[in-house]
């Protein structure tokens, strides 16, 4: 029964109805030629073809932008009107220096600097923008600091491109409004201008009534009046801009904004009272301004807006002043950590490795077709599989 048995192993193994761990290695045995030669002649192949790959460098620099917002929160909360633009903060700084590396204007100025078109040897200049984009990687680390790695095969260039950026940026945050006080600034700026110009319109129109009036300055319940007026105009008129500045980052919900509607319509009603007079005429400052006599309505009317005019200007200016420290205390200016050399080492091609994985996919290769033929081998050795690998090959032809 033993010999019985073992002659019916033999002859299964000798059918190829099984394959052990022995046959396994009996293959490997008989193609180790074909196997190890197959793998070595691929290996050989693309190493000579990786030599052909010119060596490209990498070089970085890397920049700090203003992190810090503005500390003029406190400082504008002291004056009320105009607190409200203390907000809207950018949530993350450091996309927005990001976009303006990537944007048209430093690619740009790079590809004239460096003449990129020469060097990249592309005629149309969007070709030689992607080229440059390509060749160009600018990321923000966990401790936000931005990355700026250039590739090229010249290490000089690359070292040249990435410093290149960084000039670009530090240009272009000089003349953009990037921060919140720098917006500040330039918002205020531009009131303080415009007001200047109406305040100058307001005296010259004052000018002329006192010449065709011949009044040179109101009784003193008019005066208290016209500055009563004229100061609550101005706190209006700042109400409003903050106003607008909150509807820009909250929504009407938004508590600091609802208090700053309740504020300004507290104001107007203030206002109403004063120019018409409560209590039969008797209003808060004893004296309405249609109680002022005839004659000196116009010149009073005038007075007001000069006074409104300074007032207002008074308030632009002190917000001004403070957009200009924290601008110049958070500061636009982009600071360098680590200024891009020239590298001494390549980036790619990893040739090694591509060695390496061209040798492992080769000896992959070389060991499937090993297994492969010896399965057809058994298949044709066995009279009943032959016959079936004959009746498919017959019904494979067209």
């Amino acid at each position: 029964m033993n010999n019985d048995a073992s002659l019916q192993k033999r002859e299964n193994f000798d059918s190829g109805d099984s394959i052990g761990l022995l046959d396994l290695a009996i293959v490997l045995a008989k193609n180790k030629k074909m196997i190890v030669v197959f793998t070595v002649v691929v290996m050989v192949m693309v190493a000579g073809l990786t030599l052909l790959i010119p060596n490209k460098y990498t070089a970085r620099a890397q920049v700090l932008p203003p992190q810090s917002q503005s500390g003029s929160s406190a400082l504008l909360g002291q004056l009320g009107s105009l607190s409200g633009l203390a907000g809207g903060a950018l949530k993350n700084p450091n996309d927005t220096y990001i976009g303006m590396l990537g944007s048209r204007t430093v690619s740009d100025n790079l590809i004239a600097q460096f003449k990129l078109a020469q060097v990249y040897d592309k005629k149309i200049h969007t070709d030689v923008r992607v080229e440059l984009q390509n060749a160009s990687s600018i990321m923000s680390s966990k401790e936000n600091v931005i990355m700026i790695d250039v590739t090229d095969e010249d290490p000089k260039l690359a070292a040249a491109l990435a410093n290149g950026y960084v000039s670009e940026l530090q240009k272009l945050t000089s003349t953009v409004a990037v921060t919140e006080a720098s917006r500040r600034r330039l918002f205020f700026e531009k009131q303080l201008q415009q007001t200047k110009g109406e305040l100058v319109t307001a005296e010259m129109n004052l000018r002329k009534t006192q010449e065709a009036t011949g009044l040179i300055k109101p009784n003193e319940q008019a005066e208290g009046v016209i500055k009563a007026a004229a100061s609550i105009k101005a706190e209006i008129a700042a109400k409003e801009v903050a106003l607008g500045g909150l509807r820009t980052f909250a929504t009407s919900n938004n508590p600091e904004f609802q208090r700053a509607q309740t504020e300004l319509a507290g104001l107007r009603a203030q206002l109403s009272k004063i120019e018409r007079g409560a209590n039969g005429g008797q209003g808060d400052i004893s004296v309405a301004i249609r109680a002022i006599p005839e004659v000196g309505l116009e010149y009073v009317r005038n007075l007001r807006e000069v006074k409104y005019q300074e007032t207002l200007l008074e308030l632009f200016a002190k917000q001004f002043e403070l957009a200009k420290i924290d601008e110049a205390k958070e500061g636009t200016l982009v600071q360098v950590l680590d200024v891009a050399v020239v590298p001494d080492k390549k980036a790619s091609p990893k040739r090694s490795l591509m060695v390496l994985l061209a040798g492992f996919v080769a000896f992959t290769l070389a060991l499937f077709y090993a297994f492969a033929r010896e399965v057809m081998v058994r298949i044709k050795n066995n009279p009943e599989n032959a016959s079936h690998w004959e009746q498919l090959m017959q019904s494979m032809k067209w």
